[in-house]
């Protein structure tokens, strides 16, 4: 929870909502800062913690949190999003790359245990994706 918490409060955070209840949520931040050799330009925007309930995968709703939070970092005035996430999660990277992103990197954060894939795509003005 504690590391929720710090990351929340590192970006915007953004919660679908079904019937009052929380069924997707993902946190915007822009520009993100990077860590010194992090295989991604400086003055980029990210994202995290896109995450959807299983009741309401299959819905679209992913699509429409991706959409939202590549909006908001181009409204916010970086022209790229950069994420990482796990090299394990196969699908996971799938998805990103059939929307568009391009992986530039690895990287090993010192909390996790995993090496994770640098994931960077552009955007045109407005948010819409190139």
């Amino acid at each position: 929870m504690e590391d929720t918490t710090y990351r929340l409060g590192r970006g915007e955070c953004w919660l679908a909502l079904r019937a009052g209840e929380p069924v997707g949520t993902v946190t915007v931040a822009a520009p993100h800062e990077i860590p010194e050799g992090y295989p991604a330009p400086a003055g980029s925007g990210s994202f995290w913690q896109l995450a959807v309930d299983p009741s309401a995968r299959g819905t679209g709703l992913g699509q429409r949190l991706l959409n939202l939070a590549e909006e908001r970092i181009a409204a916010l005035g970086p022209s790229r999003v950069v994420i990482d996430t796990s090299t394990e999660a196969v699908d996971l990277v799938g998805w990103y790359l059939r929307r568009g992103y391009v992986p530039v990197g690895s990287w090993r954060w010192s909390v996790t245990n995993y090496e994770s894939v640098v994931l960077l795509k552009k955007l045109a003005a407005g948010g819409h994706s190139r």
